[in-house]
């Protein structure tokens, strides 16, 4: 295929579309700058890390209206090392979890390889759909996903119920990684919240934000004194108390944290979760309506009220080669917009997580229309 040369009025203004790493905003890099002599090369034990570190726990509390005797914790890792600290050390017996794509399917396994634990109650569905948890009384806890991102599936969150309307007495535990920051959420419909910084917060990985509340914060003790071995890495209530102090039981990722920290701000001073995940639907809007309107495109996930805010699948039709509209973006300088690999599908996969302007989106489109238009 010869190269396609995109108009440059076409051009959004920034062409990272990328599911995680996301893109990172100028002015969160140029503050960084300004505080790197005194930040950046000093110990995560000392005020300025531990200021940093309470930025954090401060900010994410306010986005999200933490409700009271819930406690913001942060460790080391990501939401890959969550699944085996909540393995460890928040699963009783046996949980129950929903698998209906590549990552929401990761905390299942863990639970199944955890030779203390009973086997898991594994609900799955069709990909580009959710499940629904069912409330079991021999259940401790019931592991949702708020969005996933490898297929652009996002599900409300909310308490399983049983038959006569009483909700279950598990734990509530969602990994709201791509989700967190561009979709609303109730935190009292959760008992963990947890989430990785690289996707709606701009920032980089090698981190795990978590916000607990007070019946998981006293699980957490209770198995962490019930004798089962918890390696210290993994040990959730090495993370509470050390993030009680502000601080991370290793030394974190400090150019995680500032981004983070001033992601969370931005979001904050703007209007808070409203207005970051008014972003992302102003984005997916566009997105989903383009997508429905051409003649060779159509949404991944059929229901509209599934359709991910913040990651958008959109398939093309066979006589469409999607890879090579990935690969005229990329030569324009518009990346990252390949399906998730192990989905295999003739798609692209567009992320409009906050930092991303809307307006960027609707040139996207255009410049898809045009590469479109210009396949030989």
């Amino acid at each position: 295929m010869a190269s396609i040369e995109l108009p440059k009025e076409l051009l959004p203004s920034d062409g990272r579309f990328g599911a995680g790493p996301s893109k990172v905003r100028a002015e969160a890099l140029a503050n960084l700058m300004d505080i790197a002599p005194s930040y950046l090369g000093t110990s995560h034990r000392q005020a300025t890390v531990k200021d940093m570190v309470g930025r954090v726990r401060t900010g994410v509390s306010e986005l999200f209206s933490t409700p009271e005797g819930y406690e913001v914790v942060l460790g080391n890792g990501g939401s890959t090392a969550f699944w085996e600290i909540a393995t460890f050390g928040l699963i009783e017996k046996k949980s129950q979890h929903l698998s209906f794509g590549e990552f929401s399917s990761k905390f299942a396994q863990s639970s199944e390889m955890a030779p203390f634990l009973d086997d898991p109650v594994v609900i799955s569905s069709e990909t580009g759909t959710h499940p629904t948890a069912i409330a079991q009384h021999d259940i401790d806890l019931y592991g949702l996903t708020h969005n996933e991102t490898s297929t652009g599936v996002m599900m409300d969150i909310a308490r399983p119920t049983h038959d006569d309307g009483a909700p279950a007495t598990g734990l509530v535990v969602v990994d709201g990684t791509s989700a967190a920051g561009g979709i609303q959420v109730d935190i009292a419909e959760t008992d963990v919240y947890y989430f990785a910084p690289q996707k709606c917060f701009g920032s980089d990985g090698g981190l795990w934000i978590a916000i607990m509340s007070p019946a998981a914060i006293a699980r957490s003790v209770a198995i962490g004194g019930s004798g089962r071995y918890i390696p210290p890495f993994l040990d959730l209530n090495i993370a509470i108390e050390n993030s009680r102090l502000n601080q991370t039981y290793n030394t974190p990722a400090l150019v995680t944290l500032a981004l983070f920290a001033d992601q969370l701000e931005w979001f904050n001073a703007n209007g808070g979760l409203t207005w970051s995940a008014g972003r992302s639907t102003a984005s997916s809007n566009i997105l989903y309506e383009w997508a429905e309107s051409s003649s060779v495109a159509t949404p991944f996930v059929s229901k509209p009220e599934e359709r991910s805010k913040v990651v958008g699948t959109i398939d093309f039709v066979d006589e469409i080669d999607a890879a090579e509209i990935a690969k005229a973006l990329r030569a324009n300088g518009i990346v990252d917009t390949e399906p998730y690999r192990k989905l295999g599908r003739n798609q692209l996969r567009i992320s409009m997580f906050p930092g991303i302007e809307p307006e960027d989106v609707r040139s996207l489109t255009k410049c898809i229309d045009f590469v479109i238009g210009h396949l030989g």
